[in-house]
Protein backbone atom coordinates (compact mmCIF):
# COMPACT_ATOMS: atom_id res chain seq x y z
CA UNK A 1 0.00 0.00 0.00
CA UNK A 2 1.36 3.75 -0.46
CA UNK A 3 1.58 5.97 2.50
CA UNK A 4 -1.33 7.85 1.72
CA UNK A 5 -4.42 5.73 2.98
CA UNK A 6 -7.81 7.57 2.51
CA UNK A 7 -11.14 7.85 4.35
CA UNK A 8 -14.08 6.91 1.69
CA UNK A 9 -15.16 10.75 2.29
CA UNK A 10 -11.67 11.89 1.75
CA UNK A 11 -11.78 9.91 -1.32
CA UNK A 12 -14.83 11.20 -2.66
CA UNK A 13 -13.75 14.82 -1.74
CA UNK A 14 -10.40 13.88 -3.85
CA UNK A 15 -12.18 12.13 -7.18
CA UNK A 16 -14.68 15.62 -6.94
CA UNK A 17 -11.75 17.39 -6.89
CA UNK A 18 -9.32 16.22 -9.50
CA UNK A 19 -13.02 15.53 -12.29
CA UNK A 20 -12.15 18.28 -14.36
CA UNK A 21 -8.65 16.38 -14.62
CA UNK A 22 -9.26 13.12 -15.58
CA UNK A 23 -12.23 14.41 -18.05
CA UNK A 24 -9.16 16.62 -19.98
CA UNK A 25 -7.60 12.86 -19.98
CA UNK A 26 -10.30 11.35 -21.45
CA UNK A 27 -10.99 13.66 -23.85
CA UNK A 28 -7.04 14.11 -24.79
CA UNK A 29 -6.66 10.53 -24.76
CA UNK A 30 -9.18 9.85 -27.73
CA UNK A 31 -7.57 13.18 -29.55
CA UNK A 32 -4.16 11.40 -29.22
CA UNK A 33 -5.57 7.99 -30.12
CA UNK A 34 -7.19 9.63 -33.48
CA UNK A 35 -3.99 11.42 -34.18
CA UNK A 36 -1.64 9.06 -33.46
CA UNK A 37 -3.80 6.53 -35.66
CA UNK A 38 -3.73 9.28 -38.66
CA UNK A 39 0.05 9.51 -38.55
CA UNK A 40 0.60 6.05 -38.59
CA UNK A 41 -1.38 6.43 -42.18
CA UNK A 42 0.88 9.16 -43.23
CA UNK A 43 -1.51 12.20 -42.51
CA UNK A 44 0.65 14.63 -40.65
CA UNK A 45 -1.97 17.06 -40.59
CA UNK A 46 -1.26 16.97 -36.99
CA UNK A 47 2.43 17.83 -36.67
CA UNK A 48 4.60 15.67 -34.37
CA UNK A 49 6.06 18.02 -32.08
CA UNK A 50 2.14 18.43 -30.99
CA UNK A 51 1.74 14.70 -30.57
CA UNK A 52 4.58 14.45 -27.79
CA UNK A 53 2.78 17.79 -26.60
CA UNK A 54 -0.38 15.88 -26.22
CA UNK A 55 1.59 13.07 -24.92
CA UNK A 56 3.53 15.27 -22.43
CA UNK A 57 0.25 17.21 -21.29
CA UNK A 58 -1.14 13.39 -20.54
CA UNK A 59 1.54 12.52 -18.03
CA UNK A 60 1.38 15.72 -16.14
CA UNK A 61 -2.00 15.10 -15.34
CA UNK A 62 -1.41 11.15 -14.26
CA UNK A 63 1.30 12.41 -12.47
CA UNK A 64 -0.90 15.13 -10.69
CA UNK A 65 -3.74 12.59 -9.84
CA UNK A 66 -0.52 9.93 -8.29
CA UNK A 67 0.84 12.96 -6.50
CA UNK A 68 -2.59 12.95 -4.17
CA UNK A 69 -1.75 9.47 -3.48
CA UNK A 70 -4.41 7.83 -5.77
CA UNK A 71 -3.26 4.54 -8.05
CA UNK A 72 -3.70 5.08 -11.54
CA UNK A 73 -4.41 1.55 -12.36
CA UNK A 74 -5.34 1.94 -16.19
CA UNK A 75 -5.82 5.03 -18.27
CA UNK A 76 -7.73 3.39 -21.62
CA UNK A 77 -10.58 2.96 -19.93
CA UNK A 78 -9.43 5.17 -16.84
CA UNK A 79 -9.23 3.41 -13.58
CA UNK A 80 -8.04 4.57 -9.91
CA UNK A 81 -7.60 3.26 -6.55
CA UNK A 82 -7.58 4.90 -3.57
CA UNK A 83 -6.15 2.94 -0.82
CA UNK A 84 -7.64 2.69 2.28
CA UNK A 85 -8.68 0.48 5.63
CA UNK A 86 -12.10 -1.07 5.26
CA UNK A 87 -12.81 -3.12 8.74
CA UNK A 88 -9.51 -3.37 9.68
CA UNK A 89 -8.00 -4.67 6.28
CA UNK A 90 -6.30 -2.89 3.65
CA UNK A 91 -8.39 -2.51 0.33
CA UNK A 92 -8.48 -0.13 -2.30
CA UNK A 93 -11.88 1.64 -3.00
CA UNK A 94 -11.71 1.77 -7.40
CA UNK A 95 -13.02 3.93 -9.38
CA UNK A 96 -13.82 3.16 -13.20
CA UNK A 97 -14.45 5.89 -15.69
CA UNK A 98 -17.94 6.58 -16.45
CA UNK A 99 -18.75 5.91 -12.73
CA UNK A 100 -20.87 8.59 -10.58
CA UNK A 101 -18.98 7.94 -7.39
CA UNK A 102 -16.86 5.35 -5.80
CA UNK A 103 -18.83 2.33 -5.26
CA UNK A 104 -16.63 -0.18 -5.09
CA UNK A 105 -13.76 -1.92 -3.55
CA UNK A 106 -11.47 -4.65 -3.54
CA UNK A 107 -8.38 -6.62 -1.78
CA UNK A 108 -5.00 -5.04 -3.05
CA UNK A 109 -4.01 -8.66 -4.09
CA UNK A 110 -7.64 -9.16 -5.88
CA UNK A 111 -7.11 -6.59 -8.53
CA UNK A 112 -10.37 -5.27 -10.56
CA UNK A 113 -11.93 -8.71 -11.06
CA UNK A 114 -12.11 -8.70 -7.16
CA UNK A 115 -14.18 -5.61 -6.61
CA UNK A 116 -16.78 -5.90 -4.47
CA UNK A 117 -19.80 -3.37 -3.61
CA UNK A 118 -19.82 -1.40 -0.53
Amino acid sequence: MTSHVFTFEGAEAVLAEIRPDLDEVVRLRGELTVAVHAHQEGDESVPLADLKGMEARLAELLDAVRARGVEVKGWAPLLLDFPAVRDGMDVLLCWLEGEANIAWYHDPSHGFAGRLPL
